[in-house]
């Protein structure tokens, strides 16, 4: 049976990787997606030997692009996870990092026209609900690539994208704090379990015998902190009406620590059985809401920023990542009117994605 061909482009998102495709170009039930994709990135196998992931879950991620039909939206960005060692994909989250190529990925693709210096994309998180308006650099109506921005977790300078989030409160669950309070405690930890962009379960490092200073690697090494946190991770997941996540990747896990190079807050992020070798942009943008409303298990880590435009500064294990959310407090609830953060976006190549006939053959 012949290989089928799917169109797609490669971009570099952010400190994310992936294939980005047009929705109308893949088949329409999510079991038989699912399978496709699966195939495409080669999941099963810790190098993905079979498909062009790259055997690390920020390089197992999948943009799927179509014409937006919201009154508000240009483009509609479907994500997907899919698993590095496990046959396994998640459509419940989505990724922010890879939401840096949409816009480019966009134009490429002939979906939306550039226009003249930059061209500003209203795009549509279908997983997540979120709008985001993403500006991208197109002098002379063409995507530009090179450039001077550059962002922790990848080598080098690039064109920026600048990225303005909407509506990222309660997404996942419908309450920025799903269980209710401003925090729990679970196995004789401390959590608070916020929905900001993405739903995620909050603790302080040291909570675990932690610094919160540990590389990706170290993190990794210790299983022993693994095996204490997963069962926490599910049991918060239920508490905030998420029902069983132990086969889904949120909620999120992260840990924080004060500051040490300058910044607001220091931070570890897990997505959520390895630990983020940068960080992730949704997951940037609930510390920064964890760090910004009083009450949550990040009081006394930093000097909170004063409601307004505030910029916060989370320090991650490739550097650091610049939040800039636009927020009050009215009678003491917690108002998230915007998030934004600069990123930047590289195509690396184009072409046809293989996938086996026996997994999905054109009609």
């Amino acid at each position: 049976m012949k290989q089928t061909e799917i169109p797609f482009f490669f971009l570099r998102g952010g400190t994310s990787r992936g294939p980005y495709m047009n929705r109308a170009d893949l088949p329409e039930d999510e079991a038989t997606l699912a399978e496709v994709l699966i195939a495409a990135v080669g999941a099963g196998h810790r190098l993905n030997i079979d498909g062009i992931g790259g055997g690390a879950a920020v390089t197992t991620k999948v943009a799927m692009l179509s014409r937006s039909e919201d009154e508000w939206a240009d483009i509609d960005y479907f994500f997907a996870q899919v698993a590095v060692e496990e046959r396994l994909v998640d459509f419940k989250p989505t990724c922010g990092n890879i939401l840096s190529g949409v816009g480019p990925a966009a134009i490429e693709m002939g979906l939306i026209a550039p226009q003249e210096e930059e061209t500003r994309i209203r795009i549509r998180a279908v997983n997540s609900g979120a709008r985001v308006e993403a500006v991208v650099c197109t002098p002379g109506g063409a995507v530009e690539y090179e450039g001077d921005a550059a962002i922790d977790g990848v080598p080098g300078t690039a064109a920026p994208v600048m990225l303005k989030f909407r509506d990222v409160v309660g997404n996942a669950t419908g309450a920025l704090l799903p269980t209710g309070n401003l925090r729990d405690e679970i196995d004789g930890i401390e959590v608070t379990c916020i929905d900001v962009a993405m739903p995620m379960v909050i603790a302080r490092a040291d909570a675990f015998g932690l610094s919160g200073y540990e590389s990706a690697a170290e993190l990794d090494a210790n299983r022993d902190f693994y095996a204490r946190m997963e069962p926490i991770r599910i049991e918060a997941g239920r508490r905030m009406g998420m029902g069983d996540v132990a086969k889904s990747v949120t909620p999120k896990f992260g840990l924080l620590a004060p500051a040490q190079a300058g910044g607001t807050i220091a931070a570890r992020y897990f997505m959520p059985w390895d630990a983020h070798p940068s960080m992730a942009v949704t997951g940037a943008q609930c510390i920064a809401s964890c760090a910004l409303v009083p009450g949550t298990v990040a009081d006394g880590l930093l000097e909170r920023p004063a409601p307004g435009e505030a910029m916060v500064k989370i320090e991650h294990a490739s550097g650091r990542i610049d939040v800039t959310a636009s927020y009050g407090l009215e009678d003491g609830e917690f108002r998230l009117e915007t998030a934004g953060l600069l990123r930047t976006a590289r195509l690396l190549a184009k072409g046809s994605l293989m996938v086996p006939g026996s997994v999905w053959s054109r009609g």
